[in-house]
């Protein structure tokens, strides 16, 4: 089936009409940011770099580590911007661009996203790096797709709805494991969490500045959360979005996070990006030895 062009926008380079990526240009192996800088931060460990591309807050660089090919890519924040990047990434591995057709053969990425996070547990140090191995999404965006129940965790979501006396106003939230491949490359160093990606900073991940919560016990209902061994471990704003529609998608996911705040402490450290550098590398390492 032919997928018209108010579909898939395709601009007249040929590239995605979001994130200006052309088919050619994409790597198998996929490291997302939300900060754009965080891409020229992560390109200097490249060997060699491809091109540049900016668009807004996407930004992008193709090039290689380890002999590797690899794509880095700025997402901005919030889900709703993983749901441009995310479709538009498995459009340029799986349509035909000149026949607007699926293709045949559906390829498989590798999608990592790297960030920072605010703990919540007492227990987890400002540094530490947290592998999201489900992450929470408070924001509905996976929702609006069918079957999300068929790539979802629906008993753990309930039990986290009654406990924290989810209101009736939200969205229903979704649990989604990350891909079991992309975990166990972080398996030996970093913390395994279940990760809230949440709709907003302030809010939505509990902050009071001069409006009140709906839900005002929210962040020790959070804490006091426990489904088997799971236990809610941090915040972020982006990987429920991209767990979810990999999984749908048929791509390998996941999302590694850099603790620069403890809410559970009240701490949080502004001079991080040394910490963001060193995960960057790492994550690199852990890719491209796969």
């Amino acid at each position: 089936m032919r997928i018209p062009e108010s579909e898939l926008i395709i601009n007249g380079d040929g590239s995605a009409f979001h994130i200006h990526l052309r088919p050619e240009e994409l790597a198998d192996n996929v490291i997302l940011f939300g900060d754009p800088g965080r891409v020229d931060m992560a390109a200097e460990f490249l060997e060699e770099k491809e091109f540049r591309h900016a668009s807004r807050e996407f930004v992008s660089v193709t090039g290689r580590y380890n002999g590797q090919r690899i794509t880095l890519l700025s997402t901005g924040i919030g889900t709703d911007n993983i749901d441009i990047v995310m479709t538009e990434l498995d459009a340029l591995a799986n349509v035909d661009f000149s026949t607007r057709e699926v293709k045949p053969e559906h390829r498989r990425l590798t999608v990592l996203r790297i960030g920072t996070c605010g703990a919540i547990q007492p227990d987890i140090p400002l540094g530490s790096f947290i592998f999201s191995e489900i992450s929470v999404g408070c924001d509905g965006l996976l929702n609006w797709y069918a079957d999300r129940d068929s790539i979802s965790l629906v008993d753990m979501e309930d039990a986290f709805k009654k406990h924290v006396k989810w209101d009736r106003h939200l969205p229903d939230p979704y649990f989604v494991k990350a891909s079991p491949r992309v975990k166990r490359l972080f398996d030996d160093c970093s913390v395994m969490g279940v990760t809230i990606s949440a709709s907003g900073f302030y809010g939505p991940q509990g902050r009071v500045l001069r409006l009140p919560l709906a839900m005002p016990d929210m962040l020790e209902d959070f804490e006091s959360f426990r489904y088997g061994d799971y236990r809610i471990t941090n915040f972020e704003m982006e990987g429920s979005a991209l767990a979810g529609l990999a999984a749908q998608l048929g791509h390998d996911a996941g999302t590694i996070c850099c603790a620069i705040a403890n809410r559970y402490l009240k701490g949080a450290d502004t001079d991080y990006k040394p910490m963001v550098r060193n995960l960057i590398e790492l994550s690199l390492k852990k890719l491209t030895q796969a």
